[in-house]
């Protein structure tokens, strides 16, 4: 198995490669605006240093979210794409699993990033590998309650001290967390979500209220 990875729902550009047993070569960078400039280079680049072509990968692994639409689009297009280029599976993974993943943490703990607005997409883990809640978006002080005492992980822990006493890194997913936890899952033989995207939310562009339609008579 030659699994790539990538994902753009957080503002890293985050690709990387599995063989079946580690990671290989992977590539992170941090830049919230240029998802779609910075992804196909990254790609490049992770193939090269793993001294591979395209056409040797056989299954491929997104970042689903939560997220944002407009960076969360371009990694699961560009999965689909070359899903459907190389003929070889495409695979979903929520990316605060792969945030999970990453942390390590040891017993019950919450993954949070930011989700702007001044709000948080966020879950609750048992562990680095068992989510205990489906993916939320709310604000910090409305779920201070539920998060209490708990570690967190994620850029969204780390933006609100006063919700997450005990924020940690990893500040966002890396791919190579992401690859890791999706070779694992399917060498169990379990089913990967589809490359669908998580959408917690409405779009910010909206049709005005009293938009009218003109049509020719």
């Amino acid at each position: 198995m030659l699994l790539l990875a990538l994902d753009t729902a957080t503002p890293a550009v985050t690709v990387a490669l599995h063989d079946g047993a580690s990671v290989v070569a992977e590539s992170a960078q941090v830049d919230a605006r240029r998802h779609g400039e910075l992804l196909l280079p990254a790609v490049d680049r992770v193939l090269a240093d793993a001294g591979v072509k395209l056409d040797a990968v056989t299954a491929i692994v997104a970042g689903v979210g939560p997220g944002p639409y407009t960076g969360l689009r371009v990694g699961l297009m560009t999965a689909e794409t070359f899903g459907s280029a190389l003929g070889v599976p495409v695979h979903g993974l929520c990316t605060l699993d792969g945030l999970a993943y990453a942390a390590g943490i040891d017993g019950e703990f919450v993954v949070a990033t930011d989700a702007r607005r001044k709000e948080v997409y966020w879950a609750r883990y048992a562990d680095a590998r068992t989510r205990l809640t489906d993916p939320a978006v709310d604000r910090p002080a409305e779920i201070a309650e539920r998060v209490a005492g708990l570690p967190a992980a994620g850029a969204g822990a780390l933006l609100y001290p006063d919700t997450f006493a005990d924020a940690r890194g990893p500040e966002h997913v890396s791919a190579a967390a992401l690859a890791s936890l999706a070779a694992e899952r399917l060498a169990a033989g379990v089913d990967l979500e589809p490359p669908r995207p998580l959408y917690l939310r409405r779009p910010d562009a909206q049709v005005p209220k009293n938009y009218k339609v003109v049509t020719p008579k």
